[in-house]
């Protein structure tokens, strides 16, 4: 049987978790531990105490999350704060989490991921960090229309606004919020963007400099890297593994 520390070992090289200056509240890496022992592995987006209640129930002791406990905190480990841990602890599950790591990572990654699952395959990248550059660029195979259906079969609500070429040169890719990485769309040369969410304001820019703009859901293009990484650890680690979905709209 594996132990917690073989698969936190695992996630962190194939991560490359220390390579990384994330914000500060998301605390890549082990959050929570267990009594050591992993049987089950799960993912989600979001740490709360919903998912971590059905993570428990589906008997998951191992849990990765790309948006882990500690974005506001401290806060006393009272109320919704005490409840999330307590859930943690009393199912004696452990709880791992990876941000940029987990955007960045060029074949797990939700960028790469996101290029993928339309039949792209991302040939420079763009949005630099200190671990390595965030988002990805896939040059484009098929006309607007056509990269709209298939966002429209992949997601259940996509804004599409449409004020660059009808026949794209390039896609650049950046899941979650995609507000931070507008500047460096317009640097990037890509006509056409597919992100989670953006500002209002960002409609009048693509007005202005003719881009194809794809809003796809900041849960829903972070899906991809958790399930990803739950899924090649538990075929490394021989365990089984389990997505645990909140259905989160936005």
């Amino acid at each position: 049987m594996p132990t917690l520390s073989d698969l936190v070992a695992y996630c962190d090289r194939r991560t490359r978790r220390t390579a990384f200056t994330d914000y500060p509240g998301s605390v890549n890496g082990l959050q929570v531990a267990n009594s050591g022992r992993v049987t089950k592995i799960g993912a989600a987006v979001d740490a709360g105490v919903v998912p971590f209640r059905s993570a428990v129930e589906a008997g998951v002791d191992f849990l990765i999350v790309h948006h882990g406990m500690y974005w506001d905190m401290p806060k006393p480990l009272t109320g919704h704060v005490y409840d999330r841990v307590a859930t943690l602890i009393h199912g004696d599950c452990a709880l791992y989490s990876s941000h940029l790591p987990l955007d960045a990572h060029p074949v797990i990654g939700n960028n790469a991921l996101l290029a993928r699952q339309l039949g792209l395959k991302a040939h420079r990248t763009f949005i630099p960090s200190d671990g390595g550059d965030v988002g990805c660029i896939a040059p484009a195979k098929f006309t607007r229309a056509a990269l709209r259906a298939r966002l429209e079969k992949l997601y259940s609500r996509v804004i599409a606004i449409e004020y660059g070429s009808a026949s794209p040169k390039e896609i650049a890719f950046c899941s979650g919020s995609g507000a931070s990485a507008m500047a460096h769309v317009l640097t990037s040369g890509a006509d056409t963007f597919v992100t989670g969410e953006l500002r209002e304001e960002h409609f009048n820019v693509a007005q202005e400099r003719k881009l194809n703009l794809y809003i796809c859901g900041h849960y829903a293009t972070e899906v991809h890297a958790v399930q990803a990484l739950a899924a090649e650890l538990a075929k490394k680690f021989r365990l089984p593994w389990q997505f645990i979905a909140t259905e989160n709209p936005l």
